[in-house]
């Protein structure tokens, strides 16, 4: 399917094409010298939650799990100083970067000056949670996501690309790791009989994809050092199949019923009070003492299905 998408050759309005830092005005450069714009640069900005990856071994695996060849197109948000942009680079076909920070995107243009003028790396100054893959040729199925995302942004960010946007076949990303182990449902406190206690978001990502652990990553290894570690987590075989014989909406409003008071009995969120509404329980072996987190994906699709 890749080898159906020509390289993508510019011309959305976000995008930054390769002169548009060539000649920066005298004005510009009179105002603010360029060592002193590099050094403001590189401060972190909190309000963006950037904590910026330090560790070429762990951007390296992040691309070896994304399986990354030169015939990929490869989308990366919130590419920081660049440090997984230049993994990305040495081995995808092309790479669009797309960065909220201003002085970032300027100094991304500095540090990769050469592939951005091949335009094997597009860099696109927005915001990713409003960022339309298509807008620069992206299609579904047609490209990966290898990111390491701000922590505050990671439910949103999830939804967008799996559920509101064109999807990628695969997204490989660093998130919080408290965050990772909900979406993977890890939890020693759990009651169900697969050892897991699951949540809206781990649900709803499994609707749509299979998430898997890859390593976690001590705060040690990003600057500033945030206060709690990070996770990588790969998230594979994305697609909408699940949702072939129910509709996206239906299960979801199910899903959000049932959740919808953590403590409360699964029958009482759902208000099931009839026998016909207890029998579809008792068929998909749902006791009638069990809460949401204790329901599999093909429990909750047989409630969207039946109720």
């Amino acid at each position: 399917m890749l080898d159906l998408n020509p390289p993508y050759k510019g011309g959305a309005p976000m995008d930054i094409g390769a002169g548009d830092f060539k000649n920066p005005s005298p004005s510009q450069t009179r105002v603010l010298p360029l060592q002193g714009r590099l050094r403001k640069i590189m401060k972190p900005n909190k309000t963006y939650g950037q904590n910026f990856l330090k560790s070429p071994a762990v951007a390296e695996r992040m691309v070896d799990a994304a399986e990354i060849s030169s015939a990929d197109l490869v989308l990366e948000a919130g590419p920081g100083k660049g440090a997984l942009t230049e993994k990305l680079l040495a081995r995808a076909r092309q790479v669009f970067a797309v960065e909220k920070d201003e002085r970032l995107v300027f100094y991304l243009t500095l540090k990769f000056k050469e592939e951005f003028k091949q335009n094997k790396l597009v860099i696109v100054g927005a915001d990713i949670l409003k960022f339309d893959p298509t807008e620069v040729g992206l299609q579904t199925g047609g490209y990966k996501i290898v990111a390491n995302i701000p922590y505050y942004i990671t439910g949103e960010f999830l939804r967008h690309f799996l559920s509101e946007v064109a999807q990628p076949s695969k997204m490989v990303i660093m998130v919080q790791k408290e965050v990772a182990e909900r979406i993977l449902a890890k939890d020693p406190r759990a009651t169900n009989a697969l050892g897991l206690k699951e949540s809206i978001l781990s649900i709803s990502i499994k609707a749509y994809a299979e998430p898997k652990y890859l390593e976690t990553v001590p705060a040690e290894l990003f600057t500033p050092k945030p206060k709690v570690d990070s996770a990588v987590i790969v998230i594979d075989k994305i697609s909408r199949d699940f949702f072939t014989d129910v509709s996206e909406k239906r299960f979801f409003n199910i899903v959000k019923r049932g959740f919808a008071h953590k403590r409360k009995l699964l029958v009482n969120n759902l208000e099931i009070i009839t026998a016909a509404g207890k029998k579809v329980l008792a068929d998909c072996g749902i006791a009638p003492n069990a809460r949401a987190e204790n329901l599999t994906l093909r429990q909750w699709k047989h409630l969207a299905e039946n109720l």
